[in-house]
């Protein structure tokens, strides 16, 4: 029998706002080479911020967390298919499967608040909408997909200013991907996310999109992986890595060197 998440739906988007979150997906030790290479030809939805050794369930970025535990929900996929939920993944974490910890745009929500931007989902209390898109991936081996984009509304005025707040934050997706018609992205019903929760777009708003790392989910379903752990999406895993150590400059360089951990 499935169970629940801990909490239900809830989100961790405004949760620990000083802290780089992360999404998790744990692959067949045998796919953590494709997984790292499709990450490195795909850095916008995919960005690593860590790849553990086979077995190992406590990363680097957050010392004394326990990755099989410390995530509000988590999905098991079979094949491509999505056949379970939990609160834990202990019993399944094996020396046989590789973790990977993959950027994610909660973490630049705090630079939109400081540039003066509402977050509508945070507003609302409810978990940013995700829409799987009609792009392709660069593939890696057996691995493929389309890539799954998050989106937040903004009135058109204030675009550029959001694309400002959030380029310099590669490791957590970057600048948005597009803005203005979902179509463009074969997005047809912009009030019916894949995942997430619809969020109501005001007069003169234009929806913004940005990567996703649930491009990663998408990748476990179409490539039929045999066994894949993630986490429910919105539903991060908090990291002990602080905005900062993520933030890439003007001139390109990064603020921390060495603090994403490959």
């Amino acid at each position: 029998m499935q169970q629940a998440p801990a909490g239900g739906r809830r989100t961790t988007s405004g949760t620990a706002s000083d802290f780089v979150q992360a999404n998790l997906i744990v692959v067949p030790a045998a796919y953590a080479a494709e997984l790292r290479l499709l990450c490195a030809r795909n850095p916008v939805p995919c960005p690593l911020i860590e790849a553990l050794e086979p077995g190992a369930y406590e990363p680097r970025c957050a010392p004394g967390a326990d990755l099989r535990r410390d995530i509000p929900g988590y999905r098991v996929w079979r094949d491509g298919r999505l056949v379970e939920r939990r609160t834990d993944v202990v019993d399944l974490w094996t020396d046989d499967v590789a973790a990977f910890l993959i950027g994610c745009s909660f973490t630049f929500e705090a630079a939109l608040i400081a540039a003066g931007l509402t977050i509508r989902h945070q507003q609302l209390g409810r978990n940013v909408p995700m829409y799987r898109t009609t792009i392709l991936l660069a593939p890696a081996g057996r691995l493929h997909g389309h890539m799954v984009v998050s989106m937040r509304p903004f009135h058109a005025h204030d675009v550029e200013r959001a694309r400002e707040a959030t380029r310099p934050y590669i490791h957590a997706h970057g600048e948005p991907i597009a803005w203005g018609d979902p179509a463009a992205l074969g997005i047809l019903d912009i009030d019916a996310p894949d995942e997430g929760d619809a969020v109501p777009l005001a007069p003169l708003d234009v929806p913004v999109f940005w990567g996703c790392g649930v491009t990663t989910q998408a990748v476990a379903m179409e490539s039929r992986i045999p066994l894949v752990i993630t986490h429910e999406p919105g539903q991060m895993f908090v990291t002990a890595l602080r905005h900062e150590q993520l933030h890439v400059g003007r001139s390109g360089n990064e603020a921390a060197p060495g603090s994403v951990l490959r």
